[in-house]
């Protein structure tokens, strides 16, 4: 064989591993689909639990064999440090038609050492609004109400809902890693008194517990859903629990 049909022999096979590198499985869709539509309504990525249950998969193995072959081929990338952390890189044709994926994780960077934003994050500096923080928040065991303001953060008004009223509360607690939201983050919330099944909330217990949660209604009981195996999910009559806001966005400093 001559060099010149050596290497269009090279350049033929590199097409199609290139090819089949974009090929998706139906599953793989319905993954990477969820996983946007996720993030762009909460801002956190689904945990491999709601991953199961949204492609009614009978283990969390036939997720992550799935989410690794999306990795494999460059549609996603995990996140170091961070439990469940997933990114999306890039998006199928069948998938990016429209107004496509809009993250609203701000990924912050420490002053004296510039770097460029990861792929999808927001600048703060950009439209930014200042939003009160009205303390702290508790991903684990519930603390105190919040009531006070303690400073003010700066939040790209594109992270906002038109005229809503917004707060941000920083995290304490460990419950809602596997949704991405880490001991320290500060938490964007949209103050509403209603939720939808699935959405995480600023929930006030018994009037004097505040706490972040996974929200779902089941008959006249209210189930506040931890995003870690340690914590037990809580189960309370509905008078017992007031909704008074849900997560819109999330803030990291590193």
């Amino acid at each position: 064989m001559g060099r010149g049909a050596l290497e269009h022999s090279m350049n033929m096979m590199a097409a199609a591993a290139d090819r089949g590198q974009s090929m998706l499985t139906k599953k793989q869709i319905q993954l990477l689909e969820f996983i946007q539509a996720r993030m762009a309504r909460d801002g956190v990525p689904p945990s491999f639990d709601e991953m199961k249950l949204a492609l009614d998969l009978r283990s969390k193995s036939g997720i992550h064999r799935l989410v690794t072959a999306l990795e494999e081929r460059g549609f996603i990338r995990r996140l170091p440090h961070r439990a469940r952390a997933l990114e999306i890189v890039r998006l199928p044709d069948s998938l990016s038609k429209g107004p496509g994926f809009q993250p609203r994780v701000i990924e912050g960077v420490v002053p004296d050492r510039p770097a460029p934003l990861p792929r999808g994050a927001m600048d703060v500096s950009v439209s930014a609004i200042e939003l009160p923080v009205m303390g702290r928040i508790a991903a684990g065991v519930p603390i105190e109400a919040i009531s006070e303001i303690s400073h003010h953060i700066a939040v790209p008004g594109s992270m906002l809902s038109g005229q809503d009223r917004h707060y941000a509360l920083e995290v304490r607690g460990d419950s809602m890693i596997e949704a991405g939201i880490n001991d320290g983050d500060v938490v964007v919330i949209r103050e509403q008194d209603a939720a939808e099944n699935g959405d995480i909330v600023v929930a006030l217990i018994e009037g004097f517990e505040a706490t972040l949660k996974r929200y779902r209604r089941k008959g006249g009981m209210i189930a506040l859903e931890a995003a870690n195996p340690a914590y037990e999910t809580r189960m309370l009559p509905e008078d017992k629990v007031r909704i008074q806001g849900r997560l819109v966005g999330l803030i990291r400093s590193y």
